[in-house]
């Protein structure tokens, strides 16, 4: 890791299309740590638009993801984070050595009501508050 790198972590969140479940964690991420931790988040085969139900969900926690775009994944943004994060959706990063990675299996908000979505928002919330805790120590 550079020294910049230690100052402030990097996270990268990767879903097929980055048009939900990593949306709503680079959200919660960069509204919980700040700048404190550097926050992308990509797609293998990304969306046209950010899910409406996504941006719903987390308009509902004072957070607006309307005017966010997905993202296509790239080999740059995987060598350039420190922790990649895949949601459950069997996307194939780039491996590379000295990287966490770790899978999140959440259910995919595509295609569901607010009602369906806000479980898989609370239990990102929930998870990214423990990644906080784990590249922020007091």
């Amino acid at each position: 890791m550079t020294a910049e790198h230690q100052s402030t972590p990097s996270v990268l969140f990767v879903c097929v299309h980055n048009a939900g479940r990593s949306q709503m964690a680079a959200a919660y991420l960069s509204h919980l740590a700040g700048d404190r931790i550097q926050v992308r988040s990509a797609g293998s085969q990304p969306a046209d638009t950010v899910n409406p139900a996504a941006v719903a969900a987390m308009a509902e926690e004072g957070i607006d993801i309307g005017a966010n775009r997905p993202q296509v994944l790239s080999t740059e943004a995987v060598q350039d984070s420190d922790v990649v994060i895949t949601m459950g959706c069997g996307d194939a990063c780039s491996i590379f050595p000295g990287k966490r990675y770790e899978d999140w299996q959440l259910e995919d908000p595509a295609g569901q009501g607010l009602e369906a979505v806000r479980p898989i928002r609370d239990d990102i919330k929930a998870r990214i508050e423990q990644l906080i805790t784990e590249l922020l120590p007091t």
